[in-house]
């Protein structure tokens, strides 16, 4: 199975190039890898040319942001499986032949997903997201559980599903694995496929606030009620977030010293989640 793989960017010189070494060494040999970026200012733009020999399509141009620009991607992808990985994240090996195999052993998933490393600017672990199993009806109570670094999903069900929504600027693929869960299995597999790089100009730092309040309003917009387990949690969430955001700030700082795992980890179904845009 052709597996497609795209990376949205803007202004990550910085880290960049790793992203697409961790793709373009995999070990799986049937990989489809396009980069949208959106017309960075910085060295990116001549990162991607010098392996636009090794890539399927890039683009660097204007956009309205990193969901129009994995919208942009899959527009133009071929694959049987498609996967995002941002521009400051970065695959561990045998990710993708791993998931492939998965898939291709289990028919009846329609995603697939693993546990992933909290890496810093230097790419130093200092953290683990382990993944838990998770469902249509678990998702909807906002237990995620789910690195967006380490899934893979069947091109059909996106063709059904897709694209994803423009409006979101973080929920966007917790919106896109309800719609999955909701067709067809969604499954974790213990295993490390990626890394998750923490840092402050990342939006798990920068814009946390604006997560919960998008899954609250796909909750709303699929008939979930007010008395429920997931607005139970997003209180909860707003009342303690100037003490999660506090251990956050001080983790980044001790970021090289600090191994073991994050203390605002999930626990209460907090998707830690950043992506560069």
């Amino acid at each position: 199975m052709l597996i497609s793989i795209v990376t949205p960017s803007y202004n990550q010189a910085r880290y960049i190039e790793n992203t697409i070494q961790s793709v373009l060494s995999q070990d799986y040999p049937q990989i489809e890898y396009l980069i949208v970026d959106g017309g960075s200012t910085d060295e990116t733009p001549g990162i991607l040319k010098k392996y636009e020999g090794q890539l399927a399509w890039w683009t660097s141009e204007k956009d309205n942001g990193q969901t129009d620009a994995i919208n942009k991607g899959f527009a133009h992808a071929k694959g049987d499986i498609l996967a995002w990985i941002n521009s400051d994240d970065t695959y561990e090996p045998g990710a993708v032949m791993a998931a492939a195999q998965y898939l291709q052993g289990h028919p009846e998933v329609g995603m697939v997903y693993g546990d992933c490393n909290y890496i810093d600017g230097a790419g130093h672990v200092i953290g683990k997201f382990k993944a838990s199993q998770t469902d249509y009806r678990l998702l909807r109570q906002g237990y995620t559980h789910i690195p967006q670094q380490t899934m893979f999903f069947r091109a059909d069900l996106w063709k059904q599903v897709g694209p994803l929504d423009p409006s979101f600027y973080f929920a966007m693929d917790y919106d896109l694995w309800t719609r999955i869960a909701a067709r067809a299995a969604i499954k974790y597999v213990p295993q490390t496929w990626a890394n998750f790089r923490l840092h402050t100009s990342g939006k798990t730092i920068a814009a946390d606030d604006r997560c919960w309040p998008e899954m609250i309003k796909v909750h709303y917009r699929d008939g979930g009620s007010f008395f429920s387990v997931i607005v139970a949690k997003y209180y909860i969430r707003k009342l303690m977030a100037p003490v999660w955001n506090w251990r956050k700030n001080k983790m980044l700082r001790m970021e090289s010293k600090i191994f073991g795992s994050y203390p605002w980890g999930n626990d209460l179904g907090l998707p830690p989640r950043r992506t560069e845009k």
